[in-house]
């Protein structure tokens, strides 16, 4: 059978028909099974976001950003904004990724991205924009501050998004009592925050470094911070010091007066027990020092330093004793009146004690018998007496005697 050339061309036109119909139809499904990739992005104000959207496997499929309201940025590799800032990075059939520079507030938001199968498949990612604080500032502090007023620093930062946290430093020691204050801005997308530090001055505190802090992860991790340095008046601190810690007549001392204030004291005053200094010529003052030479006994008493500046006057005293040198040496050496005291003292109560002790042994020595005994004056010769005296032993009357 032949065919005319006309019928061929027909059959011919219909076949590619059915081949294409086919190769779409497989496109087609090889591109329903998949979803565009995006990540959600977070970027500081000013700076530059990447969006990137992909998909692993895509058949010429077209890709499309847009932006949240709902402007096609990019289709494929084509811009469909005009818009300066919005730049191509990567075009392919597997990846579509575009630049937003100089990022600002307005453009946070949630950009899709769309894969154009049958149907379209869609991929949500948000852009956030961090508000970065300005550099705070620190207000309510005059100078200088008089010792116990009480001071009130605030320390204010506007513009951070979300809002910033403020810390108090006393020379890089944390100070935790504070109040702390947020407000939003008017763009009621920033927020302005304040803090209070509030304390009395004190004398310790002049020449402090008080520092605010300002910290947000838009700084990355370097902070922000305004700093004072404080300025305290105060009355002087009086301290005298003497050279000499046991003086002698004939020695000198040198008694110094140290005084520390804020503004810096005026020449000091030496006073001795409430009026001038007696003897001008041993009792030199140069500056802050009084020397006094070749002391003596008159030299006693009571010397009082005194300072003073524009905020007040302060002043203390140093009792003066001076001691006689051979009173010292006579007490370091043996004291023989002393001694001889004891000792006779010990030599008396030695012949005590022998008297006491001869009386009481002669009360108690006891009786004796005579050997005379009643009649024998008449015994006519002496054995006879003593035979007398012998045998009326009992019942004679005993003579007794006794030693006083």
């Amino acid at each position: 059978m032949r065919l005319k050339p006309g019928a061929l061309l027909r059959f011919y036109s219909l076949c590619g028909i059915l081949i294409q119909v086919a190769a779409t139809k497989n496109k087609v499904r090889g591109s329903q099974g998949q979803f565009p990739l995006t990540q959600n992005v977070t970027v500081v104000e000013g700076g530059t976001a990447n969006l990137t959207c992909r998909v692993d496997q895509n058949d010429n499929t077209s890709l499309q950003w847009s932006n949240p309201a709902q402007q096609t940025l990019y289709f494929d590799d084509k811009k469909a904004l005009r818009d300066n800032r919005i730049e191509l990075v990567r075009a392919s059939w597997h990846e579509l990724s575009i630049s937003v520079s100089d990022v600002s507030l307005s453009d946070e938001g949630q950009y899709t991205c769309s894969l154009f199968t049958m149907p379209v498949k869609t991929s949500k990612a948000f852009l956030t924009v961090l508000g970065v604080p300005e550099k705070p500032q620190i207000t309510g502090f005059t100078s200088p501050v008089m010792e116990g007023e009480r001071m009130q620093l605030t320390c204010k930062t506007s513009g951070s998004k979300p809002a910033a946290d403020i810390r108090w430093f006393k020379n890089d020691k944390e100070v935790k009592d504070v109040k702390y204050l947020k407000e939003e801005d008017a763009n009621r997308k920033t927020f302005t925050v304040s803090s209070t530090l509030d304390f009395l001055a004190d004398r310790n505190d002049d020449g402090a470094v008080v520092s605010c802090r300002v910290d947000h992860e838009s700084l990355n991790s370097t902070p922000q911070i305004a700093m004072q340095v404080l300025e305290i008046h105060y009355t002087p601190l009086v301290k005298i010091i003497s050279s000499n810690s046991w003086p002698e007549e004939g020695q000198s001392i040198v008694l110094t007066c140290e005084s520390k204030g804020k503004p810096v004291p005026e020449p000091v005053l030496w006073t001795k027990d409430g009026g001038e200094l007696p003897d001008p010529e041993r009792m030199v003052v140069n500056g802050r020092v009084l020397s006094i030479s070749f002391l003596n006994k008159t030299d006693n008493g009571t010397y009082r330093c005194e300072a003073k500046n524009p905020i007040g006057r302060n002043s203390t005293e140093y009792v003066l004793i001076v001691h006689d040198p051979n009173a010292l040496a006579g007490k370091t050496g043996p004291d023989h009146a002393l001694i001889g005291g004891i000792v006779a003292v010990v030599v008396f109560v030695t012949l005590c004690s022998i008297i006491l002790l001869g009386r009481y042994l002669a009360r108690h020595k006891g009786t004796y018998l005579t050997n005379e005994a009643k009649g024998a004056e008449d015994a006519p010769d002496a054995d006879t007496a003593i035979i007398n005296a012998e045998g009326s032993q009992v019942n004679a009357e005993e003579k007794k005697e006794y030693f006083i």
